[in-house]
């Protein structure tokens, strides 16, 4: 089965390591053996984090962008509904679902985008778009990816504004550094060979310095400080 997912990940910290802006947000096309993206189609966003839901609106037009691309099977996308078609969703469907309130209400907010997304999704490529969540595999692999690019945005940031940022990462995920590419490992039990990947096409990674530690207000984060080289 081929899954085309979206997600948004990474977030600028403040002082007291809450996030602030949403750096990245990706699409990616993954299939067997779902351990990384066969496909990317990313954008760097730096979205205030109180929009919220409404970023998965973007998320599901990039879906809709990659899909001009690549053929899939399915579309997996970043809101847990215990994986209902967004189709399916109504008004009176959501009030029944063991969410919370607040939950509730942030998707009643963009379900008539979503849905109109979702079959025009339905009608060009006779798909179903489905509420995953974090439960998705292919989600898990658009965070990391998502990920991986917004360290790359960020230290392109650091460089050109010869400032410093913290960039909180993904849950339970550990970046590695090659000579032209940023990796995000997935640090959850079995999924220690799922990874988002991004290639440093600008040479950035040579321009910045990195200091990875753990988030002190949020276990099972890590973030990094990034600041220009000296």
């Amino acid at each position: 089965m081929k899954v085309v997912a979206a997600d948004s990940g990474a977030a600028i910290l403040n002082e007291r390591f809450e996030p602030l802006v949403v750096v990245a947000a990706v699409a990616v096309s993954v299939e067997p053996p779902y351990k990384e993206a066969k496909l990317c189609l990313a954008e760097p966003i730096f979205a205030n984090v109180e929009k919220g839901y409404h970023l998965v609106v973007h998320e599901l037009e990039l879906c809709q962008r990659l899909l001009k691309e690549v053929k899939a099977d399915v579309v997996h996308l970043d809101v847990t509904l215990r994986g209902i078609s967004l189709e399916e969703l109504s008004v009176v469907g959501i009030s029944k679902l063991k969410i919370s309130s607040k939950a509730r209400g942030q998707v009643l907010k963009i379900l008539p985008k979503i849905r109109k997304i979702a079959a025009n999704i339905r009608r060009v490529y006779d798909i179903d778009v489905l509420a995953f969540g974090k439960e998705s595999i292919p989600v898990r692999i658009a965070e990391l990816t998502s990920g991986a690019q917004a360290i790359l945005y960020s230290m392109e940031k650091v460089a050109e504004e010869n400032t410093k940022l913290r960039l909180g990462l993904p849950v339970k995920c550990q970046p590695k550094f090659l000579n032209d590419a940023v990796v995000l490992q997935s640090l959850i039990p079995a999924e220690q060979d799922v990874v988002g990947y991004v290639t440093d096409d600008k040479g950035v990674l040579g321009r910045v310095q990195t200091l990875e530690m753990l988030n002190p207000c949020a276990r099972g984060f890590r973030l990094l400080e990034i600041a220009p080289k000296m």
